[in-house]
């Protein structure tokens, strides 16, 4: 009751000298208020900053952030649609809805630093951020999110002629830091032809990492591997993950992982099948577990997950996924779309994730997406509004997080 007198003569008072009366928001518990508009979609946090002080200071509230970060971890992700067709490089979002077959519009994203750099490469997403790379001169980065429009400029590293690079970006949990790898590939001599493998086999190494916070590049040295850089690495356990090229003396393509804490390359052991050894495939990271999308004959893939990380006997054949071809994709590609380098990239198609209701979520051909029920066998061509007609999906989970 002394409560209620209370809050009843307080806001007399407001009343009487004109102050403004509190909105029922803020009269809730601070608890409830973080528990009800943490599971707000990320889009609709943002908003916050543009109502009123006392919506924009919660939008930056370091409990909110961290609530929001773990119910959306939870959900289905948001993707993240990187078009370069057929100039200028845009970045699009999508939030998936817990209904898949729900209609939602595809929007599109602000670079702030677009004018510095028009082209660039998606190195990877990590707790709400992303990393962006210059395609074009190989010497910016960017981390950047999406969502806030946050970013920070990473500084230029060390150059060498006719590079080549791959690159990584993730946290560490133990550490709390986010690293950024830049693996640097150059000729050792100016001479060879143009076969890749004799490239290969003279080219030198150069590892470079940067860490968030700090003002410098360290070198690491050379890498005794030559890492695919197709279309991004993966994290698990805090250590980033590649697939080797093959060499013409050892046709294998092996999985090589980078702990971010050690700062030391390892392989990863894979089973031993014909399957992981011989065939192409790509990584993916599917239930927290590393995964690898492997490629057989006639359209078909096959994924194998890592149930236990780091243990060999625990890699398991989990799903088969039949010869699929989406509503549109029927015709071979227009030949004037050649000039995107996604579209010469990619892959016929690619797994992106599992979503909540089970469902295996792909992208066929840099053009469209399907969801896949493995118990049923069935595929659902997805249709979005405003979709780019040319992409690279990234699963990125949708954060108010800054460092």
């Amino acid at each position: 009751m002394d409560s209620d007198f209370e809050k009843e003569s307080e806001r007399k008072r407001r009343k009487v000298e004109g102050e403004p009366q509190p909105s029922r928001m803020e009269s809730l518990p601070h608890e409830l208020i973080l528990d009800i508009v943490s599971g707000l979609p990320v889009s609709s946090l943002v908003q916050f900053k543009s109502v009123c002080k006392g919506w924009s200071k919660l939008a930056g509230d370091p409990d909110l952030v961290s609530m929001h970060g773990t119910r959306m971890a939870e959900n289905n992700p948001c993707l993240i649609f990187h078009c370069d067709y057929p100039l200028k490089n845009h970045l699009y979002f999508l939030e998936l809805p817990a209904c898949i077959e729900k209609k939602e519009k595809v929007k599109k994203l602000r670079v702030p630093f677009w004018s510095a750099m028009p082209e660039f490469d998606v190195v990877g997403s990590c707790n709400g951020l992303l990393c962006l790379s210059d395609s074009l001169f190989s010497d910016a980065l960017y981390i950047y999110n999406p969502f806030t429009s946050n970013y920070q400029e990473l500084p230029k590293s060390i150059q060498y002629l006719n590079q080549e690079l791959v690159f990584g970006f993730g946290f560490h949990p133990t550490t709390k830091e986010y690293k950024v790898i830049r693996i640097v590939y150059y000729k050792n001599t100016d001479r060879g032809g143009n076969r890749r493998a004799y490239r290969l086999a003279n080219m030198k190494s150069d590892v470079q990492i940067f860490t968030l916070g700090c003002s410098n590049w360290r070198s690491k040295g050379k890498v005794a591997y030559h890492l695919l850089q197709s279309p991004s690495q993966v994290l698990v356990n805090g250590r980033l993950h590649w697939v080797t090229w093959p060499r013409r003396n050892d046709p294998r393509r092996s999985i090589i992982s980078f702990d971010l804490a050690e700062e030391q390359f390892q392989e990863v052991l894979t089973p031993d099948c014909y399957t992981l050894n011989r065939r192409k495939y790509h990584l993916v990271v599917l239930g927290g577990c590393l995964s690898a999308a492997v490629y057989c004959n006639y359209g078909r893939l096959e994924i194998w997950v890592m149930r236990e990380y780091g243990v060999k006997e625990s890699w398991n054949k989990k799903f088969s996924i039949g010869n699929y071809v989406p509503k549109g994709l029927e015709k071979d590609v227009n030949q004037s779309f050649k000039i995107s380098k996604i579209i010469s990239k990619g892959r016929f198609v690619r797994v992106l994730c599992i979503l909540k209701n089970g469902e295996i979520l792909l992208e066929y051909k840099s053009r469209a997406l399907v969801s896949y029920d493995p118990i049923s066998g069935k595929f659902k061509d997805l249709m979005y509004q405003a979709i780019p007609k040319w992409f690279q999906a990234v699963v990125h989970v949708g954060s108010l997080n800054w460092i």
